[in-house]
């Protein structure tokens, strides 16, 4: 070890890095492995650069934004059975698959635990876990097939994930032959000056590196083979904490399969012009998503000749994807976004410091920041009560909490 401590710390000072070994000799022989494994692994060339774009003033780019067209799923007429007949062809071929992002723990939901496991207080007192599995079982068995389930966990969650799913007997599902489960990346988190910080235990601090990095942790993990092994074509890719997500849609498969895309993404109209989501567009003549603060009031209150919004269609995180685009896009990272956090951390004497304010830089990456590689894509708008029932908050919210995601759920399933 003494060797391999004299490489490490050769490299972190070329990259003034020397204070994550300060507290070395305080940890015992498996944290001092994990620690010299964690910073063997750092791209400390990319922490750097990260760092120098914290401090660049971002120009406003002359970007053209253009509205997005749209398909309705409900004003499609003649053209619904056209498409539902093409993707439940696909689906009873065995060539889609499902991909949960289950990297979150439930903590603003008052939750001990993976967010998946979180009971959003149904009289069944499923896990958002169960409920997303009896939806993708149900579906599976009008085809005669069983979706494949992909689970994305973080390093934080993992076990305790893979317990829980153990203890409830995959909820009918088979480890290793159609439920996986992979992790998400990570980066480690910064200080204004640049410095990597260690977290309580004197290890790197690391953060999940966002839904963006779900390309990338999909071919890096060989989930992306494993599907085309098993003869996958497509995927889709939802979140958690959606409990009314509908994984399994034959009306967007055949769209995507029709019109000869890669890219498929469902949309809900917003609440009212000023609702705080990312919505569709085209930019500089590519599809992308653009966030609410980027919009103007002019933009954000814009209708077409029918009264409907121009910048309409909210990106709820519910989309569908060739496998061969999922490697195309985790090929290279996509850029990085910033968030100023607060962040325990241990500093050089070894103590612990819980700040009051935010001190240290996290970087994610948005999965829809990939879509600019596609010279085309699908937008299909469902339903809002039917498709996107959120748990991000707690009760107290008012909003996209467990009280409102129950009762859409009830009032779906005809629970009451």
């Amino acid at each position: 070890m003494v060797k391999r401590k004299a490489e490490v710390e050769a490299i972190l000072k070329k990259y003034g890095q020397e204070h994550l070994l300060n507290n070395f000799d305080k940890l015992d022989e498996a944290h001092k492995e994990k620690l010299l494994d964690e910073i063997e692994n750092i791209d400390f060339e990319l922490i750097q650069s990260l760092y120098e774009s914290t401090n660049k003033k971002h120009k406003r780019e002359d970007d053209k934004i253009e509205p997005m067209e749209y398909l309705d799923k409900y004003k499609l007429n003649e053209k619904y059975k056209y498409y539902e007949n093409i993707g439940k062809k696909a689906i009873k071929e065995g060539k889609l698959a499902a991909v949960t992002m289950a990297g979150g723990q439930g903590t603003r939901l008052g939750h001990d635990g993976p967010k998946g496991t979180f009971d959003i207080g149904l009289d069944s007192h499923k896990s958002l876990f169960e409920l997303l599995c009896d939806s993708l079982k149900e579906e599976g068995k009008k085809y005669g097939v069983t979706i494949p389930w992909f689970i994305m966990t973080s390093r934080e969650n993992n076990d305790d994930t893979i317990k829980f799913f153990e203890k409830n007997k995959y909820f009918g599902y088979q480890k290793d032959k159609n439920i996986f489960f992979f992790v998400q990346g990570e980066l480690p988190m910064i200080d204004t000056e640049g410095k990597i910080i260690l977290n309580e235990e004197g290890l790197v601090k690391l953060a999940a590196d966002g839904h963006g990095g779900i390309y990338e942790s999909l071919v890096k993990s060989g989930m992306t083979y494993k599907m085309k092994s098993m003869g996958i074509e497509w995927v889709f890719i939802g979140g958690v904490d959606n409990c009314l997500v509908k994984m399994v849609d034959p009306v967007l498969m055949g769209i995507a399969i029709d019109k000869k895309v890669t890219v498929a993404c469902k949309s809900v109209v917003k609440a009212n012009p000023h609702e705080k989501v990312g919505v569709f567009c085209k930019k500089n003549g590519r599809p992308n998503v653009i966030e609410y603060s980027e919009i103007t009031d002019e933009m954000a209150e814009a209708t077409d000749d029918n009264g409907e919004l121009l910048y309409g269609e909210s990106h709820i995180l519910c989309n569908l994807f060739s496998v061969e685009a999922i490697e195309r896009m985790g090929a290279n990272p996509l850029p990085y976004h910033v968030a100023f956090k607060k962040a325990t951390y241990m500093d050089k004497n070894g103590e612990i410091v819980v700040p009051d304010s935010p001190n240290a830089y996290k970087f994610e990456a948005f999965l829809f920041d990939a879509f600019g590689v596609v010279d085309e894509m699908a937008i299909l708008r469902v339903k809002r009560e039917e498709e996107f029932a959120p748990v991000k908050n707690a009760d107290s919210a008012g909003v996209d909490c467990p009280k409102t995601a129950r009762e859409l759920y009830k009032k779906f399933y005809h629970l009451d």
